[in-house]
C-alpha cells in the first residue's frame, strides 16, 4: 500500500488548483472584454494626446474600426455583431433622451454629435453586449430554469422605465423585485479549466453591474462624459448607479439569450450537478 498524502500536501494541491482556476477565470474574462478594453484604451489615448480631429469623432472612427477588425478576424461572429449593434442603438436612443433631460452631458465638441450626444457613446453599451457574447462562448455558458419570454418582458420594462420615470412613478424597485422572483431558481453554468461551475443568474447581473460601475468611474475620470455633480471637479459616480446598471444588463442578456436560443445553445441540463466536476463526468 502506498503512503497516503499528508494533510499539508493535500491543502497545497487544493490551493494550487484554486489559484489555477482563478487565473484561468480572470484570463477568460479579460479575453471576453477585448472590445471594452480597446474602447477604453481609445478614451485614455484621446484624453492625453492632441488629435487632428475632434475627440468624439476619433472615438467614433475607433469604435467602427474595432468592430470591423474583430468581425473580420472572426473574434466576433456576424450574429454577435448584430446583437452588439442592436444594443448600440438601444443605448444611443437612451443617451439622446437622457442628455436632453440633463441626466449627464458630454463636455467636448465634434462633428458626430447629435442633440448633444456623440455617436460613439453607443459603443459603450455595445461593449456590454460584446462581453456577454464573448463570455457565453468562451465559458460555454448555459442557463437552467430560464424563461425567455418573461425575462424579455421584464428587461423591456426596465429599459422603458429609464424613460418613463421622468413623468410617472419610478418603478425600478418593483421591476427589480419581479426579476428576483422570476430568477429565484435560475442558474448560469460555466466552464473554467475543464470544470463546470454555477452561480445564480441574479448574482451574475450584480457582479457585471459592479464592474460596469467601476468602468463608469474610469470613463468619467477620462472625461468621456460627466454627471452634473462632476462639472466643477471629478468625483466618484454615486453607488446607486449599480442598480441602474444591473437592470440595463438584463436587456443585453435577454438579447444575447434570444440569439443563443436560436442557435440552440441557451439551456443546460436541468439535472446538472455543476460545482467541481470535470466535463463529461457527473457526481454520484
Amino acid at each position: 500500500m502506498g503512503v497516503p498524502p499528508s494533510p499539508r500536501t493535500t491543502a497545497a494541491a487544493r490551493l494550487r488548483t484554486a489559484v489555477r482556476l482563478l487565473l484561468t477565470f480572470a484570463w477568460i474574462n479579460l479575453t471576453s472584454l477585448l472590445f471594452a478594453i480597446l474602447i477604453f484604451a481609445a478614451m485614455a489615448i484621446t484624453d492625453v494626446v492632441e488629435t487632428p480631429i475632434g475627440r468624439y469623432d476619433l472615438l467614433l472612427i475607433a469604435g467602427l474600426a474595432i468592430t470591423a477588425v474583430l468581425w473580420a478576424t472572426g473574434y466576433e461572429t456576424t450574429r454577435e455583431v448584430g446583437v452588439v449593434f442592436a444594443f448600440h442603438l438601444l443605448g444611443l436612443v437612451m443617451e439622446l433622451f437622457k442628455v436632453q433631460q440633463g441626466s449627464w452631458s458630454y463636455p467636448d465638441e465634434g462633428w458626430s454629435v447629435v442633440a448633444g450626444v456623440p455617436l460613439y457613446s453607443g459603443f459603450m453599451y455595445a461593449a456590454v453586449g460584446s462581453f456577454i457574447c464573448q463570455a457565453w462562448r468562451r465559458f460555454d455558458l448555459r442557463v437552467t430554469d430560464y424563461r425567455p419570454v418573461l425575462m424579455t418582458i421584464l428587461a423591456a420594462a426596465a429599459y422603458l422605465n429609464f424613460f418613463t420615470h421622468h413623468w410617472i412613478w419610478d418603478l425600478r424597485w418593483v421591476i427589480a423585485v419581479a426579476f428576483l422572483i422570476e430568477m429565484r431558481r435560475t442558474l448560469v453554468h460555466y466552464t473554467v479549466a475543464e470544470r463546470r461551475f454555477r452561480m445564480p443568474l441574479a448574482l451574475a447581473f450584480v457582479l457585471i453591474a459592479f464592474f460596469l460601475w467601476i468602468a463608469e468611474n474610469v470613463a468619467t475620470f477620462l472625461g468621456a462624459w460627466q454627471y452634473p455633480d462632476q462639472e466643477a471637479f471629478w468625483q466618484a459616480v454615486h453607488v446607486g448607479k449599480l442598480g441602474s446598471w444591473a437592470l440595463l444588463v438584463t436587456l443585453s442578456f435577454a438579447l444575447v439569450a434570444t440569439l443563443k436560443q436560436y442557435e440552440g445553445s441557451l439551456y443546460g441540463h436541468r439535472g446538472d450537478k455543476p460545482s467541481v466536476t470535470r466535463i463529461g463526468q457527473r457526481k454520484t
